[in-house]
């Protein structure tokens, strides 16, 4: 296994973590939202109090293509996809695309989780100033979220100093 000489050793397992546990988020969440959809006294196990709530963030209008797609496109189009949706597609592509020690996965990798960085802190300033609600799943995959861009970073600069080493 040449090919992982100069990567961080703790870069794959952290990697793998931080992905299974955004995965597990994601998926909770989804089930909360779809739960609720199906049965609005659905109680979540994250539902700690009014203030306290997961599934009411999940089901605002921001719960979906953080609130901003339904300006494009209807409300129930397929294209305005819950967020837990969006997280299980970027927990998985980070997984995936982190087992390669390309150049451009690894551009790709840290690009996306500026990407998901930015969605995090948009998110989160709509879950404290706008629905004024704590959501432990929510804060939980923004942890995770700058955990990855900080993994990824790391990834990026082994990699772009193990390409100037070979050339």
């Amino acid at each position: 296994m040449a090919a992982a000489e100069g990567m961080p050793k703790w870069e794959r397992t952290v990697r793998v973590f931080l992905c299974v546990f955004g995965l597990i988020l994601s998926v909770y969440a989804l089930h909360v939202e779809l739960s609720r959809e199906h049965d609005p006294d659905y109680r979540a196990m994250c539902d700690l109090g009014e203030s306290v709530s997961c599934s009411k963030v999940f089901t605002s209008r921001w719960g979906r293509g953080f609130g901003l797609v339904q300006f494009f496109v209807a409300q129930d189009s397929p294209l305005n996809q819950p967020n837990s949706v969006l997280g299980i597609l970027f927990y998985t592509l980070q997984l995936g695309l982190g087992l390669t020690l390309s150049k451009k996965a690894a551009l790709f990798l840290v690009l996306s989780s500026w990407v998901s960085v930015a969605g995090s802190l948009y998110l989160a300033s709509i879950l404290a100033f706008v629905l004024g609600d704590f959501c432990m799943v929510c804060v939980s995959t923004y942890i995770v979220n700058f955990a990855l861009l900080y993994t990824n970073l790391k990834r990026r600069s082994a990699i772009e100093g193990k390409k100037e080493k070979a050339g």
